[in-house]
């Protein structure tokens, strides 16, 4: 019996970034040698890999999570509370490999008042270059890997290793980069962000910048564009999945949400559009909500969601 099967659910592996996030509430975003009074302020993990581990936790998936961050414990306070801060959501952190001497990543971050968002990150890029200790070991119990591509040193091993032994591997083109880009062609799923894409392939239209990445792998291809369609490819054309209309409160960590609900959905059986649609459930409520990852919807909210949107839309084609 596959471990979709079983009433556990599929085990997932997320790979790549780990932040902590400062994070600024203001009316308006600050003007250039501008000041601007913060509405509100706030300290939640973050980074890719991190923000969607927390989203398929709260959504009942099993989860692991692995990257680098600063240490040891006790000498880094960034990643301490972040650490912290995952096991309170039951995210398996014993894979995230601290390295002694430097600081976890950290980012401020500023939301306005139409949920839009402006983000600076400082990382030491030491921590870039750290590798896996031993991917195989990572992936010996994962049944699918999500990897950013944030710290391609760090996932490549990952995703390798997790392909060798015939595990999915969904990658999370965050990180603007090159059409022949290795990743590309190990993973088995590939959802880039919009900015991403247009950024890697130097086109604006999405359909073309699929298609462009599609020469250098056989993953399947898709790009989300923020509260528009997300796009995909199959059989060679570009098709599109509408998201859900929401009230936008805040954006962040909403690529993440859409992201590990569609890891979780995939590892579960669903086909790529219906996971894709739940994802885009679990991206939609967050939105709707400010905090973050804080702000990661449950099993049931994702389910009742979907359900109100089946009967609204039944409802309108009467």
């Amino acid at each position: 019996m596959s471990c979709a099967e079983t009433a556990a659910g599929p085990r997932v592996l997320c790979a790549g970034i780990i932040v902590l996030d400062e994070v600024f509430r203001v009316p308006e975003f600050p003007k250039p040698d501008g000041k601007v009074q913060a509405d509100g302020y706030f300290v939640v993990n973050g980074g890719c890999a991190a923000n969607a581990a927390v989203a398929i936790a709260r959504l009942g998936g099993r989860v692991a999570l692995a990257g680098p961050m600063g240490g040891p414990p006790g000498r880094d306070d960034n990643g301490d509370r972040v650490l912290a801060a995952l096991a309170r959501d039951h995210v398996d952190c014993a894979a995230c490999q601290r390295v002694a001497g430097l600081a976890t990543a950290l980012s401020a971050i500023f939301i306005d008042a139409r949920g839009d968002r402006m983000i600076v990150t400082y990382r030491d890029e030491r921590i870039a270059a750290v590798t896996p200790a031993d991917p195989d070991a990572l992936v010996a119990k994962a049944d699918i890997v999500l990897a950013d591509n944030r710290y391609p040193a760090f996932v490549a091993p990952i995703c390798v290793a997790a392909r060798r032994r015939g595990v999915p591997v969904v990658l999370d083109g965050d990180r603007p980069t090159v059409e022949d880009d290795p990743l590309f062609a190990i993973a088995t799923h590939l959802i880039f962000s919009s900015e991403c894409l247009r950024e890697t392939t130097g086109v604006a239209d999405l359909a073309e910048g699929l298609s462009r990445v599609a020469r250098r792998t056989d993953a399947f291809l898709a790009v989300s564009n923020g509260p528009d369609d997300i796009m995909f490819l199959h059989g060679g054309k570009p098709h599109r999945l509408p998201v859900f209309k929401i009230r936008a409160v805040d954006t962040l960590a909403a690529g993440d949400a859409f992201h590990g609900g569609f890891v979780l959905a995939l590892g579960e059986g669903k086909n790529e559009v219906e996971a894709m649609r739940f994802g885009a459930a679990a991206a939609g409520i967050k939105c709707s909500r400010l905090g973050g990852s804080a702000g990661m919807p449950t099993r049931p909210e994702v389910g009742a969601f979907l359900a109100e949107s089946s009967a609204a839309a039944a409802a309108k084609a009467k």
